[in-house]
């Protein structure tokens, strides 16, 4: 009987530990339509798969001075979300633009975790410094799955800030 009761006891913890960890998503996608009434924004990516995201007022959209009410159909946007289906939220959104996100592929070169930095190579052989602000040293962990590391294939979603380039998104 003592087993019984040492693996139902595990099982719990197990099973608590899996409610607890929050998965968070990276979504890079076209806003399809907006619905202020419900605060809620639906993204298509470029797989087609369509994504009904809520829009809280704890979520942070940037890119845009009017927060969510500056997201318009055919924006491209990036957002980090939690939940999945009609449970999806929207922790940050940055709206990709001139004014808003901007975004480079490239080779990371370099990689530096205490200073939170990373050096991306273009293409063209261009090398670009950037600062991870936000979640975006977390996320890259997650999106690249082994973490930022020299010659992986990203794509680095910035702002220029005080003449710095801060990245806030990192994915493969």
């Amino acid at each position: 009987m003592d087993k019984f009761w040492h693996f139902a006891v595990c099982a719990m913890l197990t099973m608590g530990i899996c409610v607890a960890q929050d998965l968070v998503n990276i979504i890079l996608g076209t806003i399809e339509r907006v619905d202020s009434a419900t605060k809620t924004i639906v993204v298509k990516t470029a797989d087609g798969t369509e994504h009904t995201i809520r829009v809280t007022d704890a979520a942070t959209v940037k890119g845009t001075k009017d927060g969510f009410n500056g997201l318009r159909e055919g924006s491209q946007i990036v957002a980090r979300t939690t939940g999945a289906g009609a449970d999806e939220t929207a922790l940050e959104v940055g709206k990709i633009s001139e004014d808003g996100f901007k975004a480079t592929d490239g080779t990371v070169e370099k990689f530096e975790k205490d200073t939170k930095t990373v050096v991306v190579k273009n293409v063209h052989g261009a090398k670009k410094t950037f600062e991870l602000g936000g979640k975006a040293l977390e996320d890259a962990g997650k999106a690249t799955r082994a973490g930022i590391t020299k010659g992986a294939i990203v794509t680095v979603y910035y702002t220029e800030e005080d003449g710095e380039k801060v990245a806030y998104y990192v994915s493969n």
